[in-house]
C-alpha cells in the first residue's frame, strides 16, 4: 500500500495498493486501525468488487477503471441520503473531469451514474450506467465505495447494451477526421464535436481528486446541504417520464408504473402511479430501465 500525493480536502491520506478484494474491505481495515474521517483507497484491480445488489460484481481490467471507497466517521447520527449525495458528487466530478460531457451525466435513484445522449424523453433517448456507488456502514464509520467505468471501451456481450464508459463517451464526441464518432451508448446518435484525448492509467487519480473535492463540499458545505435536492432533481435520470419500478428487492415481482416526480427530503423517490395524482414515497426498489417494454398486467 502506498500513500498517494493527491489533494484530498478532508485533510485525510489517499492510498493505493496494486491488488486487492475490494476497496471496501480494506478500508474496513484501514479504519479499524485508526483512519481519520475522509480517508480513500483505490486499487488497481478488485478480486471481489461488488454492487449494490447480491450478485452484480464490478470488475475491471487493471488500471482501466477508478474502483475506490472513502471511509467517512460519524460518531453521532449519519447524515441521510449519503448515497445520493456521493452520486451527486461522482456526476459533478465526471464534468468537471470531462467537461464535453456536461449535462449529459445523470443520477439514477439510488446508486448509478448513467451517460445519456438525444432528447430529453422519447424513443431517440440512450443511456448506459458508467459507475456505481455502494454505503455500507458498521455504526459510527460510513464506507461508501465507487466503481467509475473510465478508460474500459470492451464489454462482455450481456453488459454492451447496459455499459459505458467516459472513455467511450469522449470518443463519440470527437472522432479522427473521416472516421464516424462511436456512440457512447449503442445505438445512440453521435455527439457533436468536442475536446477530448486518451485517458491514461493516471488519469484515475486525477478523476478521484476531483470525486474527492465534490464529495467534501456535498458533505460539508452548508450550501451544498440546503440546495442537494433540487440539484439532485436537475439530473435525476427519467424524472418526468413514464417509469417502471420494482419496489422492494430485485425479484419482489411488486411492481409501480406511473411518472418519476422527484426527491423526497430523506432521499426516497417520488413517483405518481397510474391513476393517481399525488405522488408516493420509495425508500428501497429500482427502477427497471430494461424491462421497461414489458406490458403491463
Amino acid at each position: 500500500m502506498e500513500r498517494l500525493a493527491l489533494k484530498n480536502p478532508f485533510g485525510a491520506p489517499v492510498y493505493r495498493m496494486a491488488r486487492c478484494s475490494s476497496t471496501m474491505d480494506e478500508a474496513r481495515n484501514l479504519a479499524a486501525r485508526g483512519a481519520p474521517h475522509g480517508t480513500a483507497l483505490t486499487a488497481d484491480f478488485q478480486e471481489a468488487g461488488r454492487g449494490r445488489i447480491r450478485g452484480r460484481p464490478w470488475l475491471g481490467r487493471a488500471g482501466e477503471n477508478l474502483f475506490a471507497t472513502v471511509l467517512l466517521r460519524y460518531p453521532g447520527a449519519i447524515p441521510e441520503a449519503l448515497t445520493l449525495k456521493a452520486g451527486l458528487a461522482a456526476a459533478g466530478a465526471i464534468e468537471d473531469f470531462a467537461p464535453a460531457l456536461t449535462g449529459s451525466v445523470e443520477v439514477k435513484w439510488p446508486n448509478d451514474i448513467m451517460l445519456c445522449s438525444g432528447p430529453d424523453a422519447g424513443p431517440g433517448r440512450t443511456a448506459c450506467k458508467a459507475a456505481g456507488i455502494l454505503t455500507e456502514s458498521d455504526g459510527e464509520t460510513v464506507y461508501i465505495g465507487m466503481g467509475v467505468n473510465l478508460g474500459q471501451t470492451e464489454f462482455p456481450p450481456e453488459l454492451r447494451a447496459k455499459a459505458g464508459s467516459i472513455a467511450l463517451a469522449l470518443q463519440s464526441i470527437a472522432a479522427p477526421a473521416g472516421v464516424p464518432p462511436r456512440p457512447a451508448v449503442p445505438g445512440a446518435e453521435p455527439a457533436p464535436p468536442g475536446p477530448s484525448g486518451p485517458l491514461s492509467p493516471e488519469s484515475r487519480f486525477v478523476l478521484l481528486e476531483k470525486i474527492l473535492a465534490r464529495l467534501f463540499q456535498e458533505l460539508e458545505g452548508p450550501e451544498q446541504a440546503e440546495t442537494w435536492r433540487s440539484r439532485l432533481e436537475q439530473r435525476l435520470f427519467r424524472r418526468g417520464t413514464q417509469v417502471l419500478f420494482i419496489e422492494g428487492a430485485a425479484d419482489s415481482g411488486k411492481e409501480v408504473r406511473g411518472v418519476l416526480s422527484g426527491i423526497g427530503a430523506g432521499g426516497e423517490l417520488l413517483i405518481i402511479p397510474q391513476g393517481e395524482r399525488c405522488p408516493r414515497s420509495f425508500v428501497t426498489g429500482e427502477l427497471d430501465v430494461y424491462g421497461e417494454e414489458k406490458p403491463a398486467g
